[in-house]
């Protein structure tokens, strides 16, 4: 362990699972000696998270459901009293109904469109404003997007255009937020084996794909998006700001 987050306290959103990116997200953090605080979405996925974190050392749980305004800035009240000082975090927070990923994209429902925006996208900003007051030492905050974001992808659909929606925030928020040191980034990751996942049409078929076509001929996992995550939040990525990071073997150069 070479300890590059000791000192940090870093907010982890998203956790459902032990498949979650969020997860490997966590695991990597805590490796690198930061104190983690993760939120779970409501009573029915507490346990599982709770059980989840309890093999974190230093791990602090609590409610937020980012659909209601008044959780947010709950969650951050919390953060203030109990914690003082935020120096990440990690939006890992994304959904849409799986009926709109599929067929032609034209057929999106008014209400799975803004369900898909309100989550996956509005959503950052939303934390990112209630971070702000506690991020007084300058910070990083990071997301997840996918290549669906910024090129046409099968099955994909109405994500897709909230992850683009997603991406151009980052760059606004990076904008508003420089001038206090906080840096806002995305992460852009290869095909990973989640639960979600398991919602995208021929998921099994995108993941051949790009073992043939990466140029690394391979996936990643989690660990490789959880240690780029750990670079955001060091202060090695003290340079960088506004960018989307791929993650993917390379796939995005030849895909």
């Amino acid at each position: 362990m070479t300890e590059l987050l000791k000192d940090k306290t870093i907010l982890i959103m998203g956790i459902a699972n032990r498949w979650s990116i969020a997860w490997g997200i966590a695991e990597c953090c805590a490796r690198e000696g930061a104190s983690l605080i993760v939120t779970y979405q409501n009573e029915r996925s507490r346990d599982a998270v709770k059980q989840l974190c309890s093999a974190l050392p230093k791990a602090a749980l609590y409610p937020c459901d980012v659909s209601s305004d008044d959780e947010i800035s709950q969650l951050f009240d919390f953060i203030q009293k109990d914690h003082d000082v935020l120096h990440g975090v990690a939006h890992c927070l994304a959904f849409a109904k799986g009926e709109e990923l599929a067929g032609n994209y034209y057929n999106t429902s008014r209400d799975g469109y803004l369900l898909a925006q309100n989550i996956s996208s509005y959503s950052l900003a939303a934390i990112a404003k209630g971070a702000r007051p506690l991020m007084s030492q300058g910070g990083s905050i990071l997301t997840l997007s996918y290549l669906g974001g910024e090129r046409a992808v099968p099955n994909y659909n109405v994500m897709g255009v909230a992850k683009a929606a997603l991406e151009a925030s980052v760059r606004y928020l990076a904008n508003d937020l420089g001038p206090e040191g906080i840096r806002v980034n995305t992460i852009s990751a290869g095909p990973i084996k989640t639960v979600s996942a398991k919602g995208v049409k021929n998921f099994s078929s995108v993941l051949s794909i790009y073992e043939e076509k990466a140029p690394l001929r391979k996936t990643v996992n989690q660990q490789d998006i959880g240690d780029t995550a750990v670079f955001l939040f060091s202060d090695l990525s003290r340079g960088i700001t506004g960018e989307i990071i791929h993650v993917d073997a390379g796939y995005h150069i030849v895909g």
